[in-house]
């Protein structure tokens, strides 16, 4: 995708209707159109150039949109910093990406001081709000250049991201995309769930994980209108689709059950909604009908994707009943189940899934080793544990390295996480294996109750093992009043083990 372009044709057919709306700001495609155009140019005018890196270290909002944008229209390779990370996680990302340019806010978290003295290849900082002696202004930025188109030539096969699946160690994994890869999206859309220039999509997921930026994508080849979230909120969430009369949206399955476990959701109007879609982990099928009570109007679909191969990947059809599947990829991905060897499983059987096609990543940053071991004669190796039924639907049963080996039986985390789902004390639960002496490991789930809900451990060791065999049934309970989740919005297992 050759993002000017792309928004230069849409601008010429929506011109002033609303592109974003951000809290109380509103932009039509044309003011969109100027203000990348403006950015871009100023971006240049600093010395920044095609196959430059240059960070992005912001929450979601309108700056946000527009210093995307703006750096795909000159070829510039974004490296988007999720920001919720820690100072050390984003140093160690900088440094890796060898960034000349970031564009932020001040924050609490982070001397920018400092980081331009522990960054050697930063040369300078773009503030979005509060100016500041020795950083450069997004706004002063924008007045000061022209709005005319940058005249870059952009190919196709060039870098336009780098995504960083994790920046808290010394050696952080960053994603390389071209700029087809930004094709995927919009297409996949097209293809399984066309979106046109009467929807409006509300954002929650950041711009920094895949699954947000594909609002923009949509936003700038459909014509779309969309209603941006700085953060999530359960409650805020709802009330912005009553509000702005959303007509569909994709969330990841944590924030999903986050709105739907809402008491208060019955008050909502949700009567605009289309269709939704959970895209990422599996969702419990008992929360996936419980929405379905509330929204009866909406198709509410599961669907599938990694940042590595350009999400989204597979969806269920709007016009099939498979509640739990992930669907089918589109014609231009081939998807396939093996084992340890290999070798593609027969239909129903669980193994690792793998994918390929042009929207395989290029590569990990700086890691051949990587890459070699994550792409074998061109299909990535997901590391999720799936399995493909009589008709070809995908079904999700978990991470190879969420296989907890009780006694050498394997249990699958999703699946007893299910059950505990079911529980009308648990509000969330994340299932995660021990080490044992005499089984090898054992399951722990860590639980956070519903609010005025009292839950024993020993109440729910009892519940799994009404539902499960004995050796799947959670040995050891912990609760807690959270759980830690990443920049979008996925609980962090990590952190838990």
């Amino acid at each position: 995708m050759i993002v000017g372009e792309v928004l230069r044709k849409t601008t010429e057919r929506y011109g002033e209707k609303t592109a974003i709306i951000f809290e109380e700001q509103k932009i039509s495609f044309t003011g969109l159109y100027q203000k990348v155009n403006r950015l871009s140019n100023g971006i240049i005018n600093l010395g920044i150039k095609k196959g430059d890196r240059v960070a992005i270290f912001l929450p979601n909002c309108m700056e946000c949109a527009i210093s995307y944008l703006a750096l795909f229209n000159i070829g510039v390779i974004i490296v988007p910093i999720d920001f919720t990370s820690k100072k050390e996680g984003i140093k160690n990302i900088l440094n890796h990406a060898e960034i000349s340019l970031l564009i932020t806010r001040p924050t609490p978290r982070l001397s920018l001081e400092k980081v331009k003295d522990e960054v050697p290849d930063l040369e300078k900082i773009i503030l979005c709000q509060g100016k500041q002696d020795g950083f450069l202004f997004f706004d002063q930025i924008i007045e000061e250049a022209s709005d005319l188109p940058p005249r870059v030539d952009i190919s196709e096969q060039d870098h336009a991201a780098i995504f960083y699946t994790s920046g808290s160690t010394g050696s952080p994994k960053g994603i390389i995309w071209n700029f087809r890869h930004l094709d995927q999206a919009p297409k996949f859309f097209d293809y399984f769930l066309p979106v046109t220039d009467q929807d409006i999509k509300l954002c929650a997921v950041p711009f920094s994980h895949g699954g947000g930026l594909v609002y923009l994508q949509n936003c700038i080849v459909s014509g779309i209108t969309v209603v941006i979230m700085r953060r999530f909120s359960p409650a805020e969430f709802l009330r912005n689709v009553e509000r702005y009369k959303i007509t569909c949206f994709h969330v990841v399955p944590a924030m999903f059950v986050a709105f739907v476990q809402l008491k208060e959701i019955e008050k909502y109007d949700l009567k605009s909604l289309r269709w939704v879609v959970v895209f990422g982990a599996p969702s419990s099928e008992e929360i996936l009908k419980r929405f379905g009570n509330y929204c009866s109007q909406a198709a509410l679909i599961n669907g599938y994707g990694l940042m590595e191969t350009a999400p989204p990947n597979t969806v269920c059809p709007l016009d099939k009943d498979k509640i739990t599947s992930v669907g089918k990829p589109p014609p231009w991905i081939k998807i396939k189940v093996v084992d340890e060897d290999e070798r593609e499983v027969p239909p129903g059987e669980v193994g690792e899934v793998v994918l390929k096609g042009w929207v395989v990543m290029e590569g990990y940053y700086k890691e051949p080793e990587l890459t070699a071991n994550a792409i074998k004669d061109g299909w990535f190796h997901t590391g999720d544990l799936g399995l493909i039924d009589e008709d070809g639907d995908l079904s999700i049963v978990g991470r190879k390295k969420e296989v907890i080996i009780v006694g050498g039986l394997n249990v699958y985390a999703t699946e007893v996480e299910e059950v505990l789902y079911l529980h009308p004390g648990v509000n969330e639960a994340a299932v995660i294996g021990l080490p044992d002496q005499m089984r090898g490991e054992v399951v722990k789930a860590v639980i956070v109750t519903k609010p005025g809900k009292k839950v024993s451990s020993r109440e729910i060791i009892a519940y799994c093992r009404e539902k499960l065999d004995n050796f799947k049934a959670p040995r050891v309970v912990e609760f807690r009043d959270s759980l830690p989740k990443t920049g979008s919005g996925k609980i962090a297992k990590r952190l838990l083990q």
